[in-house]
């Protein structure tokens, strides 16, 4: 059974109904939404920014505080709508949604009120002006946003566009709708201005109207294929938009790592949300003389977690179908290239739902699918090698390049690996950390996406940097002002002379 079908068409609109991944119980329906209404949902958003915008950024902070309260005390209703359109543990949905998403409410929150102040630069040349950068709206954020994530890779964005005093359109997977609309309910609720933040449900139909709507930026989590169609129209249109793609990220174990930690750590790394994670790892690089050790642990590990549709369970089910298919190849295509199933290697037929086993694979090459294409599911590939210098170059041998982590006792032997690696980010003896460290730009290279959120500029992100030139002095002409004479041309060459010609004038200038 698909997780969504289609339904009735009713007045032209289409509908999809919508089921548990987990027990494939019918959960609800939506409509999908067509350009016309896109385009009337965004003017409208448009219409309440303009007074949103006029607001101080304390204003603002003022709706996303009262937001993080409501989140608080109504987190378990959050929760059973997230577990019922994702199938996740109760765990892990306070782990991947609630706990990130109140962190976010709260941080920038406090980091809209320094960062997006009008901030006074001084001119290293032109002595005789005054600069002020003030950080304008951009004015609709379109956020197009996934299934694996389907609450908190919705409120992430939109709550800094929001402090940044724009009107936001949400557009959530169609698999997982109404984790999304959980994002318009809480801000609603909080007291935003009616009109300036929405969520529309569809398909990709609706998401290709956002995009063509005249929204003023695109905030996309997704895939590749899709993220390669989300950009070229976004160029097409002279839209500014953040990428955030898959991954297929690899980790580092040296040979004086602790093998107890880095195993857990991997086992974590690899299967958390049953692996439907951008930053999960997909592959292993282990030092030959600790292997044997590593390799055990981690199985053993595995052989430990469950999987099940309610109650205490670390595993849930693939959240889209279509998923599971993509890992059935995989590891069918490594069997068939002399790979080794250690433990798992097929679905899960007793839960019930779109259950697959946590797999642990060895014996794999960089010619096998599942070492080059993103498996996005409880799979985890390991490989032996002989040095450092193996285990990067094997690393970035993939054309993502989203995160990956190194494992080591030495910081600084950590350190130097993780500099040659071309990735996003890096996290040493620890996993899934960059995107909750909302300090640290968080963003992929190569197919893994294109820029940055989180980070010193991530509320900036969402504004148009707008410099504004003053004249100190207020003198009637400028040197350089018409008309044009040879005694202005010497004068303006003795200046050249001085200024870059002698060690004085450098120093000043």
């Amino acid at each position: 059974m698909a997780i969504v079908q289609a339904g009735e068409t009713t007045g032209g609109v289409r509908r999809l109904r919508v089921a548990n991944p987990a027990t494939k119980e019918h959960i609800g329906d939506i409509s999908v939404n067509t350009l016309e209404i896109v385009r009337e949902t965004v003017a409208r958003s448009r219409t309440a920014q303009e007074a949103w915008g006029a607001k101080t950024v304390d204003e603002r902070a003022i709706v996303i505080d009262r937001a993080l309260k409501l989140l608080i005390a109504r987190q378990e209703d959050f929760i059973s709508v997230i577990m019922r359109e994702t199938g996740r543990s109760h765990f892990e949905t306070i782990m991947m949604e609630i706990m990130p998403a109140c962190d976010a409410l709260s941080y920038f929150s406090k980091q809209a009120r320094r960062t997006l102040r009008d901030r006074k630069v001084g001119l290293h040349l032109l002595r005789n002006k005054r600069l002020t950068i003030t950080y304008q709206p951009l004015g609709v954020v379109g956020v197009i946003t996934p299934w694996n994530g389907p609450f908190i890779l919705s409120i992430n964005p939109a709550i800094q566009a929001l402090l940044a005093g724009n009107g936001v359109v949400i557009k959530p997977s169609e698999v997982t709708p109404f984790s999304g609309k959980l994002v318009a309910e809480l801000f609603r609720d909080a007291g935003l201005p009616s009109g300036l933040l929405a969520v529309l449900e569809g398909d990709g139909e609706t998401g290709v109207a956002l995009i063509e709507s005249g929204v003023d930026k695109i905030s996309f989590t997704g895939s590749v294929k899709t993220g390669r169609k989300v950009g070229e129209a976004c160029g097409r249109n002279l839209v500014p938009c953040t990428l955030e793609l898959g991954g297929k990220d690899a980790m580092i174990v040296c040979d004086d790592a602790d093998v107890v930690r880095a195993a857990n750590g991997a086992v974590f790394g690899a299967l958390m949300n049953a692996g439907q994670f951008c930053c999960s790892i997909e592959r292993i690089y282990v030092a030959e003389n600790i292997a044997d050790e590593f390799i055990r642990r981690v199985v053993a590990k595995v052989k430990t977690l469950k999987q099940a549709t309610s109650g205490e369970f670390d595993l849930g089910p693939m959240i889209w179908p279509p998923q599971l298919d993509v890992i059935e190849r995989h590891i069918e295509d490594a069997k068939k290239h002399g790979a080794t199933v250690l433990v798992g290697g097929k679905r899960n037929e007793q839960v019930g739902g779109l259950y697959y086993e946590p797999t642990v694979i060895t014996n794999v090459t960089h010619d096998m699918a599942i070492m080059r294409e993103e498996t996005f599911g409880p799979v985890v590939a390991i490989v032996r090698v002989q040095s450092d210098d193996e285990a990067i170059r094997c690393a970035n041998d993939s054309t993502y390049g989203l995160t990956a982590t190194v494992w080591s006792r030495s910081d600084e032997r950590a350190e130097a690996i993780a500099k040659r690696l071309v990735v996003g980010s890096i996290s040493v003896n620890d996993v899934a950390l960059t995107y909750g460290a909302l300090e640290a730009p968080f963003g992929g290279r190569r197919s893994s996406g294109v820029g940055q959120i989180h980070g010193e500029n991530s509320l900036r992100n969402f504004c148009y940097p707008t410099p504004i030139l003053f004249d100190r002095f207020r003198t009637k002409e400028e040197v350089v002002w018409y008309p044009y004479t040879n005694d202005k041309a010497k004068l303006l060459q003795r200046i050249i002379r001085w200024i870059w010609g002698t060690p004085l004038g450098k120093l000043m200038s």
